[in-house]
């Protein structure tokens, strides 16, 4: 058998090259089950050599699979969608899929029709569901009574079967108590949008954090917010404006707290001598930030990863995938410092 390589690679010359048979070679590109891991390299690596890339059309004709999930969202922060999406197309590169991307207007009367419409239309073999998607309860049990697979990324519901979700108000009562701390006693929070169950939790952890400091809740101090940078500069607009303002506020997201930094710089306040901004999510703005964001990393990429391997795993063996949780970490950067005394 001569030299192949290339895109003129067929499933027969990885079969050759690796030494098994063609059925096996399916078998380990369909991420079927009872693959020895040794055989599984073995494939893996021959078809590297050759550059064999499986053909999808003819997978799908032999599998009844359509061999793409799609990433179903409606979410104020395209930052955060971004990263989530980074973490679907990981996995399903890594299993040879494809995937496509379904924007949902949440606020449409019809929004469940669209959804179904489109999963008629291309017939994806699962769905990977994004806040606050996860939580309509007229959308889920649609696609329960359609028998269609899904995947949900920090669910408000405890008992969701499988995707990823992360203590947010555990993560958030930590970082609050590291802000008390600093000295800070007057916390301000601009909230996310409330249709979201991350801002039921984030805004619980802001008040936990408050009482294990002894501070009382000051609902003057707590605004309304859509996860967005918009809102971050309507509230701190208002935050900032008060007689007695607070030394330090709790964006719900890290769009939100640019949106504060923003307002913060526009009236000369310098960051954090007279004013401490910390955020959640970890996006890569918060870097990029002047100066750099404190916040919670919660790793969207990797929860977007995840939710689509055990999507993947629940078509491969049902029963097998569920819900899996996600470590936090507690990122504190220059935004957070001190509190400043004459405001106490």
């Amino acid at each position: 058998m001569g030299k192949i390589t290339g895109s003129g690679a067929r499933i027969e010359d990885v079969a050759h090259v690796a030494g098994v048979s063609m059925k096996t070679v399916s078998r380990v590109f369909n991420h079927e089950p009872n693959v020895r891991p040794e055989t599984r390299t073995k494939v893996e690596i021959a078809a590297k050599k050759l550059n064999y890339r499986p053909n999808l059309s003819a997978r799908s004709l032999a599998g009844n699979r359509s061999y793409m999930l799609a990433l179903v969202y409606d979410n104020p922060s395209s930052n955060y969608v971004m990263q989530v999406l980074s973490g679907v197309l990981d996995a399903c590169e890594a299993a040879h899929y494809s995937m496509m991307m379904r924007p949902i207007d949440y606020t449409s009367r019809t929004h469940v029709e669209v959804l179904v419409d489109s999963v008629s239309q291309y017939a994806p073999d699962g769905l990977i569901l994004t806040p606050p998607l996860t939580d309509d309860v007229a959308l889920l049990e649609k696609l329960e009574a359609l028998n269609v697979r899904y995947a949900s990324i920090s669910p408000r519901e405890k008992n969701a079967r499988l995707g990823a979700r992360l203590d947010e108000r555990r993560a958030v009562r930590e970082m609050m108590a590291h802000i008390v701390s600093l000295g800070h006693r007057r916390i301000a929070h601009i909230k996310g949008h409330r249709d979201h169950g991350a801002s039921e939790w984030r805004l619980n952890g802001y008040k936990d954090g408050l009482a294990a400091a002894g501070i009382e809740y000051d609902k003057a101090l707590v605004l309304p917010g859509e996860f967005s940078f918009e809102s971050g500069v309507a509230g701190a607009k208002a935050l900032l404006s008060m007689k007695s303002p607070p030394t330090a506020i709790f964006a719900a997201n890290d769009d939100t707290a640019a949106g504060v930094m923003h307002v913060a710089a526009e009236r000369g306040l310098r960051i954090p001598q007279d004013l401490s901004v910390f955020g959640f999510d970890d996006l890569p703005m918060a870097r990029q930030l002047w100066p750099a964001l404190t916040t919670v990393r919660q790793a969207s990429r990797e929860m977007g990863r995840i939710a689509a391997e055990q999507l993947l795993l629940s078509i491969r063996e049902p029963g097998a995938a569920g819900m899996v949780q996600v470590p936090y970490e507690l990122v504190l950067r220059a935004s957070t410092g001190p509190a400043p005394k004459r405001r106490q």
